[in-house]
């Protein structure tokens, strides 16, 4: 996913006209350097990449994976603040997350508990390359750094990929709202994440390959982005925080299929909670 800041840059192309219009029509007055870059060249991209990375993965397979992903991240949350939702931000975003994806109570029970358990396990991010110079970030829960270092190290050998001091550089945490898409048109996603208050806003799909709205914004104003969205009638599956990346890598049909076999390794990796990257389909 790429974002950008509003004190970065200018509202470019259509984001840019279609500011103009909303500030002249009485709307909201807004900083005219509010930067959102979904357009179409962008949005198609992301889709594209979207669709290849989840292409070979069957939907059974694919459902197990997205629980297994989302207890790896309860576990986390819980490490950092605490088994108990009301004073765990955090947990209390991801376990509305699983509610918004049907996974069962007492799964998300089970993986607190776990959580709870999992005391000697540590959290590190891995920066990598990987086909045609994409950037990823990885971040793994283990309790043996050095044996996840050497299986990552080897995962991404074997797949054109190789470890990186750069990556971290290039993401920044961010909050997340996401949407449904249902019938919001993309200049309607860009109307509602300048009313919102959003940073920027990307169209995409989840992993059951629904069409989201994702509006990212910094991580202090999620929950007012949020109810802002809600107030002007969108519905709103989840909110968390993840880590965004400030520019686009965009690769050919080929380089695509090879980082999707590379995050499809790195995924089915025990000791790896999630990868970030920077990918777009090159149009």
């Amino acid at each position: 996913m790429a974002a950008a800041a509003a004190s970065r840059a200018l509202l470019s192309g259509c984001a840019l006209q279609l500011a103009s219009e909303v500030l002249c029509s009485g709307a909201r007055l807004l900083p005219q350097t509010r930067a959102l870059h979904l357009c179409a060249p962008l949005s198609a991209g992301h889709n594209k990449w979207s669709k290849v990375k989840d292409i070979k993965i069957p939907k059974d397979a694919a459902r197990s994976r997205v629980i297994i992903k989302y207890m790896n991240l309860i576990r986390v949350a819980v490490k950092e603040g605490g088994p108990k939702p009301e004073f765990n931000v955090a947990l209390a975003q991801l376990i509305e997350q699983c509610r918004s994806k049907s996974i069962p109570k007492s799964t998300i029970d089970n993986a607190i508990k776990g959580g709870e358990k999992s005391k000697t396990a540590a959290q590190f991010l891995y920066e990598a390359r990987g086909p045609g110079g994409c950037l990823l970030l990885i971040e793994v829960l283990t309790d043996n750094n050095t044996r996840t270092n050497q299986e990552i190290k080897r995962i991404l050998m074997k797949n054109g990929g190789v470890l990186s001091d750069v990556g971290h550089h290039n993401f920044e945490r961010k909050g997340v709202v996401v949407a449904e898409r249902g019938s919001i048109s993309t200049e309607r996603a860009l109307e509602l994440a300048i009313e919102s208050g959003a940073e920027d806003v990307q169209e995409t799909e989840d992993e059951e390959a629904n069409p989201i709205l994702q509006f990212i914004c910094d991580t202090s104003s999620t929950k007012t982005v949020q109810t802002a969205l809600k107030d002007l009638g969108v519905h709103t599956l989840s909110t968390g925080i993840e880590y965004i990346s400030n520019h686009t890598t965009p690769l050919a049909q080929a380089q695509l299929e090879s980082t999707a076999a590379l995050l499809d390794t790195l995924n089915d990796c025990p000791d790896v909670v999630r990868v970030w990257d920077n990918v777009v389909a090159l149009e």
